[in-house]
């Protein structure tokens, strides 16, 4: 996978949240899965993960901007 990944946290039920860094196409892939039920597995940098659809809360992808210091 590049190192060009886009950093996204999957929330599931009961609190835990897991991190990872995604391309475009995976995360376009698990947002048209949401809301669905059975597994769903992503290719990571980490490596493959496989989810479970039924306990997944929330999906939040950070922005591709980069900010360096404070501010705007």
């Amino acid at each position: 996978m590049p190192a060009s990944g886009r950093r996204i946290s999957i929330g599931f039920q009961g609190g835990q949240v897991l991190g990872l860094r995604v391309s475009d196409e995976q995360l376009s892939l698990l947002n048209k899965e949401l809301g669905a039920d059975g597994w769903h597995e992503i290719d990571s940098e980490e490596g493959p993960v496989r989810l479970d659809l039924a306990q997944v809360v929330y999906v939040r992808a950070e922005s591709d901007d980069l900010r360096v210091g404070f501010g705007a």
